[in-house]
């Protein structure tokens, strides 16, 4: 059931545990909230509407801390995907069930993103309807760590190679947050949801294989429709905390 009012404007994020995160080194706790609450104060502060999926927060915990503006949905992990990768088909799915109720929405990162201001009141995005917003980070798409974390998509997919030698030069977009009116969103989602179970699925690497997929889809199809940098994201990892001009802080 939709958890908020019809024609709602929605950020949604996925906290997933209980299985190792290759990104953190570790396995994130179960059941701790502290990972999310700045997260969902920004939103709370802003009157913008999030849900959180999970799998193992509590009852209590979830309960103590819905309010208004965020909710909580409980969802099951299937653990053939890392938590980066099925966090798109809970997404697909619940865009599916949902779409008509949701004028745009944003998928974001949970525990490091925080929304400075509102995207939705913004003009640029009220006006745009076509566009495709998302993070990026400074540094373009040819690095190494970005070679390596592709390795086993330009193994399975045809023209991966091709891509990144056309976009070698361009800012490395950042998977973190993404965003647009539902008409953007719904299909962007529905492809990087094919492109994961499609090749991503048999992925043995230490990399997950999200920023990959990403960068590829928003390259090869919606490059002529992308708007990254500010004001969508303050300077990734520069830890901005004074800027008021983004709408999402990505650390």
């Amino acid at each position: 059931m939709f958890p908020f009012s019809s024609h709602t404007n929605l950020v949604m994020a996925c906290h997933l545990t209980g299985i190792y995160d290759v990104n953190r080194g570790q396995t994130l706790p179960d059941d701790d909230y502290n990972m999310l609450k700045e997260w969902a104060a920004s939103l709370t502060e802003l009157h913008i509407y999030g849900i959180v999926f999970h799998n193992n927060l509590s009852e209590g915990t979830c309960t103590a801390h819905e309010n208004r503006y965020i909710k909580f949905i409980k969802v099951q992990h299937d653990a053939t995907y890392n938590p980066n990768v099925y966090r798109y088909f809970v997404y697909r799915d619940f865009l599916k069930e949902n779409a008509n109720q949701i004028n745009s929405c944003f998928i974001t990162d949970v525990t490091d993103v925080v929304a400075v201001s509102d995207p939705f009141a913004d003009l640029l995005f009220v006006n745009d309807t076509n566009r495709l917003f998302c993070g990026d980070e400074p540094k373009s798409l040819d690095n190494d760590w970005m070679h390596d974390h592709s390795a086993h998509l330009r193994s399975r997919i045809a023209d991966y190679a091709d891509y990144e030698e056309a976009n070698r030069t361009a800012p490395l977009l950042n998977c973190g947050i993404i965003g647009g009116h539902i008409e953007v969103m719904k299909p962007f989602v529905d492809k990087l949801s094919h492109i994961h179970q499609t090749y991503n699925r048999d992925n043995q690497t230490t990399y997950t294989g999200d920023m990959g997929a990403f960068n590829y889809l928003a390259r090869t199809q919606y490059n002529n429709r992308l708007c990254h940098g500010a004001p969508v994201n303050t300077v990734f990892k520069a830890f901005e905390t004074g800027r008021k001009d983004c709408w999402f802080r990505h650390k």
